[in-house]
């Protein structure tokens, strides 16, 4: 009694366990088979991307989004997808909260490297997790490697195409969420030793309790997924206590009987678990293949050729537009949907495996009662039923959209292809316009620094010379007959220089009238120079434009190679220096460079980088020379001198400094110091009571041309009368100059006396006094310094002093070097005078102590003062 009675307790508490078991696993296999179904089928559409990229490689950003969005729609658990291509991120979807990720390159990440290279070494997708999220939760990464067929048939290896999915969203469309209401749940994934399990769902301490458990394979990791209910797999303790009782009482009332009930519920039990686990694992097989039909929308269809019998499910239904309710449908029902142009193949193809049995492939379209065309794949295979009978099975699913979208990315490959094609022709248009000379043709300076780039890679070439020529008086003929004259002297230079050099040599046209020759030939200095000559007298040829024959000259420099080591672009900047001395020495002529003209151009630049430190360190400085009323010999003005305060060369005057100052565009800017310094100066001497009523300051044609350089003066306190600007001798108003002329009657009219300096060796001229009528005139010192001993040299004076008086312009005397020079002035009429028998220049703090002791005064003057 004893032993039946915990035999009989036994098996009832393991029944009821066994029941608890299979009701978990029963809800434990259905949530599995989601998440496997749901992972597989993001799976999918991921591998439907990839084969888009291999379509259209070269797909920038918006196209991939568009694609993107089209394939993770509808019920992905997709959040987003990065293309890699070169296994750097270029292309992201959803795009604008993504954007930190572009530029992202997985090989400077060990957190991600190992998974990428694992998934382009093996070819197959790898699919990662969980892992956590910046923004929370929890996600699988899934990566696929993307390749592209080449020509020779092999494949080229892309990228990496890399999705995040949802881990939340997965669980909750599993019903994994939904189940713990009922049970304990708990998934980890198994180490790598395959000895413990990494928990990161549910209950941990269910791993090492009593629980069911199934296994998922997530790429290359194991899920073990378990289970238990949250009252335990066990009776209760009441449940268990009741059924001994009832069992003592029904073994003591009869034990044989009970025996073999006992017997009789063992063998219904164990046929109760195999009935059991065959339903199970075909209600599992069912909800996969349902699971499976649902995410990728495929129809099922069945055919018995006896029977002339089509059944399809509710899919195919909608496939071929039937309604619901139909049931069946026949071959002519098929037949009747298909497309005309398709009609023929499609049913060849389907009667060959009626006919013959084996696998069934196709592909067709179909023609909706809507008129709507849709394109079908079909699969299938023939079979013979329990009865023997001959049947086919097969799938149909709609790829309308997936033809649809190859067609548009052939015409968009298609496209690609002619726009590439056109933009390789602009870019040779482009090119070859980037390096000729629109105008003339000829190569431009581009062109010629490639060509002096290439020599200078070559390296070691010693026969290499160039040609610097510059057109002269070319400014003239645009300035009088415009720039269409000047495009016809221009074409007629390039005519020239082609056809007057060898056919190797390379001749560009480098700036508005600056062409380049560059000889690569062996040939003497002599020959070189020859070749020149013949260049300046072809250009000097007179070309006819509309009935005016013009004549340009030409100016060119040369420099030769002669060291291998000396950079090629060196001799471009010789030949420019050499065009200069060529220009300076009188144009039309032909120089080559040598050492000296070197050192003289270093000189120039290092003068010209010391000017410019020299304004910004405030060395230019003002000396004042006193000037002097020609009967008294009161000290009526002063000159101010601009002078340079070198921390090397010390003090340095204007011949130092001016001609390099007015190639450096400088020259206004000293103008503009010595003017400031100069009205303090006058300032200072007023409230020291010196009776000096006016301070004359140079004045370049650079510092006249200044733009708002009359409203700048305009704002200065400048009392009429108080200021003059003398105009330097390189301002000619015999020419060009003239138009300076309307701006100095505005200075004028600000209460600015003008003076005209060096007058009768500079530029000034009668005509000059005839177009300013200035206030004041100065005589050049090389007129006067001979007055002591030629009379004729007075008579001169006399003369131009005369013209003064006669116009009204006070004239004033420079060079007065000795006393004499001062009496003979006075006699001729002279009205003011400045030279170094009365006063030097001298600096400011020097002037106030020479004014006050008055020393330049004969004695007798300075006792009738007394």
């Amino acid at each position: 009694m004893v032993g039946i009675l915990v035999y009989a307790d036994w098996l009832h508490q393991s029944s009821a366990y066994q029941q608890k078991r299979l009701a978990s696993l029963d809800r434990l296999n259905q949530i599995a088979s989601r998440l496997d179904s749901d992972i597989r089928g993001n799976l999918h559409l991921m591998r439907g991307l990839v084969a888009t990229i291999e379509a259209l490689p070269a797909m920038q950003q918006a196209q991939f989004s568009e694609i993107a969005a089209q394939v993770i729609q509808g019920q992905s658990q997709i959040i987003n997808v990065a293309a890699a291509p070169g296994l750097v991120v270029r292309m992201v979807h959803p795009y604008a909260p993504n954007t930190a990720v572009i530029g992202l390159d997985y090989m400077k990440l060990p957190s991600q490297r190992d998974a990428v290279l694992t998934a382009r070494d093996s070819g197959a997708p790898v699919i990662t997790g969980p892992v956590k999220l910046v923004q929370g939760g929890e996600a699988l990464i899934i990566r696929l490697p993307v390749f592209l067929p080449m020509e020779n048939g092999r494949r080229e290896f892309w990228g990496i195409l890399s999705s995040v999915v949802n881990l939340a969203a997965l669980y909750e469309r599993s019903g994994l969420l939904d189940a713990q209401n009922t049970d304990r749940l708990a998934i980890g994934a198994r180490t790598e030793d395959g000895l413990q399990l990494d928990h990161f769902f549910g209950d941990e301490t269910l791993l090492s309790a009593d629980r069911v458990s199934v296994t998922l394979d997530v790429g290359r990791e194991t899920w073990i997924i378990s289970a238990a209910p949250k009252s335990g797999f066990g009776l209760s303790l009441a449940d268990v206590w009741l059924f001994r009782l009832q069992l003592l009482l029904a073994e003591t009332i009869v034990v044989l009987p009970m025996v073999w009930a006992g017997r009789l519920m063992q063998e219904r039990q164990r046929n109760l678990v195999a009935i059991h686990e065959r339903e199970e694992a075909m209600r599992l097989l069912s909800r996969r293949l349902q699971v499976a039909l649902e995410t990728s929308q495929i129809g099922v269809w069945e055919f018995d050729p006896a029977a002339n019998l089509l059944v399809w499910d509710e899919r195919m239904k909608v496939l071929y537009g039937l309604p619901p309710d139909a049931r069946t449908a026949t071959y002519e029902d098929w037949k009747d949907t298909l497309h005309p142009a398709d009609f023929a193949q499609a049913q060849r193809e389907f009667t060959e495996v009626v006919t013959n049995g084996g696998e069934y492939r196709s592909e067709f379209r179909v023609v909706g009662k809507d008129g709507a065309i849709r394109f079908i794949r079909a699969i299938g295979n023939a079979y013979l039923d329990g009865k023997g009978r001959k049947k086919i099975v097969g799938v149909n699913w709609d790829v309308t959209q997936d033809i649809r979208l190859q067609a548009d990315l052939r015409r968009a490959k298609r496209q690609a292809e002619d726009q590439h094609r056109e933009l390789e022709k602009a870019h040779l248009r482009m090119e070859n316009a980037a390096l000729h000379d629109a105008l003339t043709g000829l190569p431009n300076r581009r062109y010629l620094d490639q060509i002096l780039a290439d020599m200078e890679d070559a390296g070691g070439e010693m026969d290499v010379t160039v040609l610097h020529i510059d057109l002269d008086r070319f400014k003239d003929i645009n300035d009088t007959l415009g720039h269409a004259a000047g495009d016809v002297i221009l074409k007629h230079a390039a005519q020239a220089l082609k056809l007057n050099v060898r056919g190797s040599d390379f001749v560009a046209r480098i700036g508005g009238d600056e062409f380049v020759v560059v000889s690569r030939m062996p040939g003497s200095a002599e020959e070189h120079s020859d070749m020149a000559s013949r260049l300046v007298e072809a250009l000097s040829k007179p070309v006819d434009y509309e009935g005016h024959e013009c004549r340009v000259g030409a100016s060119i420099g040369i420099a030769s190679r002669t060291d291998a080591s000396e950079p090629v672009e060196q001799l471009l900047v010789d030949a420019d220096i050499a065009l200069y001395e060529a220009k300076r020495r009188g144009r039309n002529r032909v120089e080559r460079f040598n050492e000296t003209l070197r050192l003289n151009a270093v000189h120039t630049k290092k003068t010209a980088d010391d000017i410019l430190r020299g304004l910004e360190q405030n060395e230019f400085i003002s000396f004042f020379q006193p000037q002097f009323d020609a009967a008294t010999l009161e000290v009526v003005g002063l000159e101010a001198l601009a002078r340079w305060d070198h921390p090397v060369k010390g003090l340095l005057g204007a011949d130092a400094f001016l001609k390099i100052a007015e190639n450096l565009k400088v020259l206004a800017a000293i103008d503009e110091i010595i003017l400031n310094q100069a009205l303090m100066q006058l300032n200072r001497l007023k409230l020291a009571g010196m009776p000096v009523q006016k301070v004359s300051v140079n004045i370049s044609a650079q510092r006249l041309r200044e733009e708002g350089l009359i409203e700048r003066l305009a704002a200065l306190p400048i009392l009429p009368g108080s200021l003059s600007f003398e105009l330097l001798e390189s301002i000619s108003f015999d020419g060009h100059d003239g138009e300076l002329v309307p701006q100095i009657e505005k200075i004028r009219a600000l209460g600015i006396d003008i003076e005209i300096d060096d007058f009768g060796t500079g530029y000034a001229s009668i005509v000059t006094l005839l177009k300013l009528t200035p206030r004041r005139l100065k005589i050049d010192r090389q007129l006067i310094q001979p007055i002591v001993e030629s009379k004729a040299q007075q008579q001169l004076v006399r003369s131009i002093i005369d013209i003064g008086r006669s116009r009204g312009i006070e004239i004033v005397a420079e060079g007065v070097e000795t006393m004499e020079h001062a009496d003979i002035l006075r006699d001729l009429g002279c009205h003011y005078l400045q030279g170094y028998a009365l006063a030097r220049p001298m600096s400011p703090a020097d002037l106030l102590p020479f004014l006050k002791a008055r020393s330049w005064m004969p004695l007798q003057r300075l006792d009738e003062v007394g």
